[in-house]
């Protein structure tokens, strides 16, 4: 896995110029697109690319955020006439390449490609590092999703089934690690259908483990999964001119978009669509052996628990505290902050009302804590970066309550950020106060944003 170096510093540049108050806005939608262009070397391509390639990029304008697969040789052409404002670096062609790649109006953290554990032989799968890409996307203040692009392996054999099924369960691992408490956006080439053996197993493990939601499902079947072992409710190709758009989702694609909320956000699938008609030749074809899917996705920001701007750099393991601080619908307060620092932040740790103890990074550094009086609670954050050995951590941190009094520890580094609790209304008429991190630690704090909590 490896951190592409030019997206870090421009999501960065981005985040950094975010100050103040979390989200004025509580509300919005968007827009997704999956679509496996069929960028393959014109001898291994069934469709093509050479020619198709150049008509898909300019078509691509209307979705807020597209992932793409088989993206490989003609990769620049998809690019050219494309404007969205952030965008994955090629990985290489065949047989250097992913073909994954992301187009978004959105700036993202953390983009990642992991390649599968396993492929099997046939097909070609073993020919290029396939695998899947992950990354943290800010769609609004406040709106912190994680998206998973995938290519999972191809054909029908028993060995094929197979190595699907190590591929989703790497991702629904992934998952587990990497996206504590947030919301996931899971979409892409499965290669898989509900109707197939092993397939639909595979499946209905990564939607029930990880709490997704399949869209097409629910927008077109209104909830009702294809049972397993019966006829493939395959699409046929091309669509004959005048298909209705009914008829062009009744079929099922091995393209999926699967979505889950969290605590923070709520994100529900509220339409999915086959793009076929927007994405054809002159002549009426397909531009692609594939299908592209659009789904609109609305998200609602709570009024319990906010997710703000964090400092800090892309190493370390990740943390979320949220399903820590959120229980039984109720939001847990702190009582004491304990921040360990001396040239750079080492450390902070808390106490919550119910007596959880929470640390994050190391034991470095001197320690101060600050005990809240009746009433107190952390209403601002000044965070500074820096760099220690080629890596961007927290250097700094001051921490200011409603009563006037603050705890800082670190050294300001100049580049800084100050956030604020949130300025609309928070539940049950409380006051919102910090009540956690998220982020990325190791031995030091790498990572670190507030998450506001209505708990004062």
């Amino acid at each position: 896995m490896a951190i592409a170096p030019s997206l870090a510093v421009l999501s960065f540049l981005f985040l950094s110029s975010i100050t103040g108050a979390a989200a004025a806005t509580t509300s919005g939608s968007f827009s997704i697109l999956s679509y496996n262009v069929a960028g393959l070397p014109s001898v291994l391509s069934s469709s093509d690319p050479v020619t198709n390639t150049p008509q898909i990029s300019p078509r691509l304008k209307p979705y807020n955020v597209i992932h793409v697969q088989e993206d490989f040789n003609s990769h620049a052409a998809l690019y050219a006439s494309d404007t969205h404002q952030f965008r994955t670096p090629t990985s290489g062609g065949v047989p250097l390449g992913s073909g994954l790649n992301t187009l978004s109006d959105f700036p993202f953290l953390d983009f990642e490609r992991v390649t599968w554990d396993d492929c099997n032989l046939n097909n070609g799968d073993c020919l290029t590092p396939k695998g899947f890409t992950f990354m943290r996307m800010n769609v609004s203040d406040g709106v912190w999703v994680d998206f998973v692009n995938l290519h999972t392996d191809a054909g029908s054999d028993d060995g094929d089934r197979t190595a699907r099924q190590s591929n989703l369960a790497q991702v629904r691992d992934y998952i587990n690690t990497w996206s504590v408490g947030m919301p996931v956006v899971v979409m892409g080439d499965t290669n898989s259908r509900y109707t197939s053996p092993v397939d639909s197993d595979s499946l209905h493990d990564l939607l029930s483990t990880q709490s997704l939601t399949d869209s097409w499902v629910r927008n077109t079947r209104g909830g009702s999964f294809p049972t397993e072992g019966t006829d493939a409710l395959t699409c046929p190709f091309p669509f004959p001119a005048g298909t209705s758009q009914a008829t062009q989702v009744a079929c099922e694609t091995v393209d999926k978009q699967l979505v889950r909320g969290s605590t923070a956000v709520q994100l529900v699938p509220t339409s999915f669509s086959n793009e076929n008609d927007a994405f054809l030749d002159t002549q009426g074809q397909p531009l692609s052996d594939h299908y592209p899917v659009k789904s609109v996705l609305s998200w609602t920001l709570s009024s319990s628990v906010r997710l703000d701007v964090p400092t800090g750099g892309p190493h370390g393991d990740p943390y979320n505290d949220l399903p820590t601080v959120f229980r039984s619908g109720s939001v847990l307060a702190i009582t004491s902050i304990t921040l360990r620092a001396a040239d750079r932040v080492d450390g902070v740790s808390f106490t919550l009302s119910d007596g959880t103890v929470v640390t994050h990074g190391g034991s470095g550094g001197d320690a101060q804590t600050m005990s809240m009086n009746g009433n107190e609670y952390i209403v601002q954050i000044t965070a500074c970066q820096g760099q220690k050995d080629g890596d961007t951590r927290v250097f700094f941190f001051s921490f200011l309550t409603n009563q006037g009094r603050t705890l800082t520890g670190g050294v300001n580094t100049g580049d800084c950020q100050v956030t604020k609790t949130p300025t609309d209304a928070a539940a049950g008429g409380k006051a919102w106060g910090l009540v956690g991190f998220w982020g990325r630690n190791g031995d030091e704090m790498d990572r670190a944003g507030a998450i506001w909590g209505a708990a004062y």
